[in-house]
């Protein structure tokens, strides 16, 4: 399960203040070592959503295993007041020792499912919640909307170009979450280094805008790119646009980009152009403010790939997956909040699908792990050990066995729970 290069930085400070303060209060009083177990899981989805769809488990391990409390850490705490030297000698040794089970990335995921299951003494578990939360409450939401566009590209290609958009490292992780859910590439180096995506990009209006005229900015780019590249032809007039590129690359160029105003119509316009210039193979590749919505418009238009920025980095109207952390049992107990808004479901629990014989979800069923529910021939556990005994668990997916687990998950999802449409959850939840 590939999460990203590994540079050593402690992670130790990526928490709330509280989570500190709950530590040295447990410390005093002698409740710090009892066992317990916290569980990560969204009580809905984002309004109109029919599924959400597990990311970020990768980066969340990679920055568990550096979730340590070295001198600079323990400094800062000192020098802030935030805990006392007591509780500042347990962190100065703090490593997760604990075990973490959870939904695999790829995976999808309804309300109520168990996504990560986190078990240790509370000390040790309680620390993890801001860093859980920050990255799965992320990388979940950008996925999920990733997904939607995936299905709404009906195969095209996509291209996450978000960069601009959103925080320098939320970029990085964005890429990652979107090539997750089936873009094709990113425009972003840095997600192509850490994580392997393919990158992709030529040339913005302002390398046009350079140049004294719009062909002298052809001739440039496919000098130094060769004639595959990709022009972008509407910072002046389209039509022309497309004529000064043929003629900058001949029939043989690779693509052209348009990037704003009715983009069905250019489209169609740009295509019968192109063919009656001889250009035949020349891809036409539409960007500027596309979300789900507008791809699913376009889909009967000549259009080969789109590139998605802004909506996709924001999780296209749910920037957060609205997951919990909570702790759900204490010494083999369960406990549970009360509160009518925010009510949860105490123990330690596990899930599995139910599936047709066809292949198609039936449901979902959270059950108690003290008492599991039989699987039918066709239905499948879904939690799988990530951690155990503070160790990563050997032979974790890959990004790309990831992006395959998706796939084969979206074929599963009734036809009604794949449309854009507000309703229920594709498939629902039940709890025994």
């Amino acid at each position: 399960m590939t999460g990203s290069r590994n540079d050593g930085a402690s992670t130790g400070l990526l928490t709330d203040r509280y989570e500190l303060t709950m530590l040295a209060a447990a410390l005093a009083d002698g409740t710090a070592d009892r066992r317990c177990t916290f569980e990560v899981f969204a009580r809905r989805l984002p309004d109109g959503r029919r599924y959400g769809v597990v990311a970020g488990t990768g980066r969340l391990l990679d920055a568990i295993s550096r979730f340590r409390f070295g001198d600079a850490e323990l400094a800062q705490l000192a020098e802030t007041g935030v805990v006392g030297a007591d509780t500042l000698d347990w962190l100065a040794g703090y490593r997760f020792s604990g075990d973490i089970d959870g939904y695999p990335e790829g995976e999808l995921y309804f309300p109520g499912s168990p996504v990560l299951t986190v078990t240790g003494t509370f000390a040790e578990a309680v620390l993890l919640e801001t860093l859980v939360l920050s990255v799965l409450n992320h990388d979940c939401a950008i996925a999920s909307a990733a997904a939607r566009m995936v299905g709404a590209a009906g195969g095209r290609p996509l291209i996450e170009m978000g960069s601009r958009r959103t925080h320098e490292q939320a970029a990085v992780a964005a890429a990652r979450a979107a090539y997750l859910a089936g873009f094709a590439s990113t425009s972003n180096l840095a997600a192509g280094r850490a994580f392997g995506i393919p990158t992709a990009g030529t040339a913005a209006h302002a390398f046009v805008l350079l140049h004294d005229d719009e062909q002298r900015a052809f001739a440039s780019q496919v000098a130094a790119q060769g004639t595959k590249t990709t022009l972008l032809v509407d910072t002046y007039d389209i039509r022309r646009g497309v004529e000064r590129a043929v003629a900058a690359a001949g029939t043989e160029l690779g693509a052209i980009r348009i990037d704003s105003g009715d983009l069905g119509e250019l489209a169609r316009q740009a295509r019968e152009q192109l063919d009656e210039l001889g250009a035949r193979a020349t891809r036409i590749v539409l960007s500027g403010d596309l979300d789900e919505y507008a791809i699913a418009a376009l889909r009967a238009e000549p259009v080969d790939a789109y590139g998605v920025g802004t909506a996709l980095v924001t999780g296209s109207g749910a920037p957060t997956a609205g997951m919990v952390y909570k702790l759900v049992e204490v010494e083999g107990r369960p406990v549970a909040k009360r509160s009518s808004s925010k009510e949860s479901k105490g123990g330690h629990k596990s899930a599995l699908r139910r599936y047709k014989p066809t292949g198609t979800a039936l449901e979902e069923v959270v059950h108690p792990v003290t008492d599991p529910v039989p699987p039918g021939p066709h239905d499948r556990v879904l939690p799988v050990p990530l951690v155990s005994a503070g160790e990563p668990v050997p032979g974790l997916d890959t990004l790309e066995q990831s992006r395959e687990r998706l796939r084969a998950a979206l074929v599963s999802v009734p036809w009604e729970g794949l449309k854009l449409s507000r309703g229920e959850p594709a498939i629902p939840t039940v709890f025994s």
